[in-house]
């Protein structure tokens, strides 16, 4: 219960008691109230901004802890940047070269990103600059990634149509020849053995007994096929693709029609002495665009570089041809 308060009354010389009006009690009452509300707000008000309640602290441990991620995040980026930048070397120095390809353009893979501001929605942070940062890495990576993706893919075509490529182009002698006996005549002048005469040899003459089996040098699919009494005799041409065409002259017997798909080593055909032929022989000729080439650059399937070397040498003898 309150104590009763008094005042001093100087003209009766006495105390008296003071009495509060209901109004009075209510203001005063309010006054209180007030008061302390100002303070409670106060206290809270700095308990809020400088105590951390647990959820707060909850949320700066994970913050902290994201914080730490990115940036373990952006050195990896960097190291990813660093290995990519080596297969994109190989990718133009090694792969594309070896397949006579044009290396991809640097613009194209440092391209950046045009337009509007990809990472506006990562601003206003306290570690936006290493948010977007990240991001910006991580965007670049992945196109090159792409690039290089797509590069890859076109390598890839290149080497199939390379090991077509390779299967198709004559690279056996036509017929078996290991011990180098068999040639009689390389490309070049040479005497004609009709007219004794110095005329051009549009091929090379491997001979060999009657009935030797001749072999498709590469790839390709029967051409022409011809049975004649004069010139080449019996004869067969296989277009092998990429401007190459082989004739093979004076055979005894045809062993394949036109039209018809061969592989490098299918018997074609069989030694003959058909045609202008002074004895039994292969006339064999490497056509590349229409025009004849040395049939001796191409023997490099089945000849060791001692075997190629002799045989470079025979071919550039002025012998005498057979046809």
């Amino acid at each position: 219960m309150a104590k009763a308060k008094y005042r001093y009354n100087p003209h009766t010389l006495s105390y008296d008691k003071i009495e509060l009006t209901l109004r009075k009690k209510i203001l005063k009452s309010l006054t209180f109230l007030g008061a302390g509300l100002v303070i409670g707000v106060m206290i809270f008000g700095l308990a809020y901004t400088f105590i951390d309640s647990p959820k707060e602290k909850q949320l700066k441990q994970d913050n902290a802890r994201m914080l730490t991620q990115y940036v373990i995040l952006n050195k990896k980026l960097e190291q990813l940047a660093v290995v990519m930048e080596d297969v994109q070397h190989r990718d133009d120095n090694i792969y594309r070269v070896i397949f006579e390809a044009e290396p991809i353009d640097e613009a194209i893979r440092k391209a950046g990103f045009g337009g509007i501001n990809r990472y506006k929605e990562l601003e206003g942070y306290n570690d936006s600059e290493l948010i977007i940062k990240t991001a910006e890495k991580l965007d670049k990576l992945s196109k090159q990634l792409y690039i290089q993706s797509k590069s890859f893919d076109e390598v890839f075509e290149m080497a199939k149509k390379k090991e077509e490529m390779l299967a198709a182009i004559p690279a056996i002698q036509p017929v078996s020849n290991k011990d180098l006996k068999r040639m009689a005549s390389g490309y070049g002048y040479r005497i004609d053995p009709q007219y004794k005469v110095r005329k051009m040899h549009h091929g090379m003459d491997f001979t060999a007994k009657t009935g030797t089996p001749i072999y498709a040098t590469g790839d390709g699919k029967i051409l022409k096929v011809e049975r004649k009494r004069t010139g080449y005799g019996n004869s067969v041409r296989i277009d092998h693709g990429y401007n190459y065409v082989t004739l093979y002259g004076h055979m005894s017997k045809i062993n394949c029609k036109v039209g018809q798909k061969v592989k490098r080593g299918d018997v074609i055909g069989y030694v003959g002495n058909t045609g202008k032929s002074f004895g039994p022989h292969c006339h064999y000729e490497v056509r590349k665009n229409g025009k004849p080439i040395n049939p001796v650059n191409f023997y490099f399937n089945d000849l060791t570089p001692e075997q190629y070397a002799k045989m470079v040498n025979m071919s550039n003898s002025p012998m005498q041809s057979m046809d």
